[in-house]
């Protein structure tokens, strides 16, 4: 049995770090796993520049009130979990991911969770587990599934190449060229047509 297992910002939402730079006028907010491969280093890399910013989980949350997934997402996202299985895994934060989710028409989304303070300041996160894509898909396989995975990060590759299929889904130049070997594609109908064609 096949399971799908997708990224979500920048496969299926905007990056949502991206977005929030762009409304604080903030550009060191713009920096995300397509730039950095080490999660934790950029976790804290991010938290300290909220910090000296004064800025919160609310602050983060009024952004993301404002975003829509990406055009085709939703559309896309509703057709394939007709032909099969599909989970998200995202290093993104419950506390961030929610409103985005109810716009996907609430999707299965596995992620993480924000250690926030009394007064709205995020204090540090907890992951689900090390390496939660790959380690997630690994899980997967365990319960009897092939998986068929795709995103656009550093972060993805793991999960990608884990499985009995993988994609790139609107990644940078750098990443499509250091994985040559990676099925990279631009638009849905494009990246749906290349996950029927692997479904058993």
């Amino acid at each position: 049995m096949d399971i799908v297992c997708l990224d979500l910002e920048g496969v299926l939402v905007p990056e949502i770090w991206i977005a929030f730079s762009e409304a604080t006028g903030i550009p060191e907010l713009k920096k995300t796993t397509r730039d950095e491969p080490d999660y934790d280093k950029l976790m804290h890399y991010r938290l300290n520049i909220l910090k000296e910013h004064h800025l919160g989980l609310v602050e983060i949350q009024k952004t993301i009130a404002g975003i829509d997934p990406l055009p085709g997402a939703k559309a896309f996202l509703d057709e394939l979990r007709t032909l099969t299985q599909v989970v998200i895994i995202s290093d993104t934060f419950t506390e961030f991911a929610k409103p985005l989710m109810e716009k996907l028409g609430w999707p299965t989304l596995f992620c993480n969770r924000l250690k926030v303070g009394a007064d709205g300041e995020i204090t540090g996160y907890q992951m689900r587990v090390k390496d939660s894509k790959l380690t997630t898909v690994k899980a997967l396989q365990s319960a009897g599934f092939q998986t068929i995975a795709a995103g656009d990060s550093y972060n993805d590759l793991g999960m990608i190449r884990a499985g009995k299929a993988g994609f790139l889904f609107r990644s940078t130049e750098q990443i499509i060229k250091d994985n040559p070997d990676l099925p990279a594609f631009e638009t849905f109908d494009e990246f749906l047509a290349a996950i029927k064609g692997v479904l058993d």
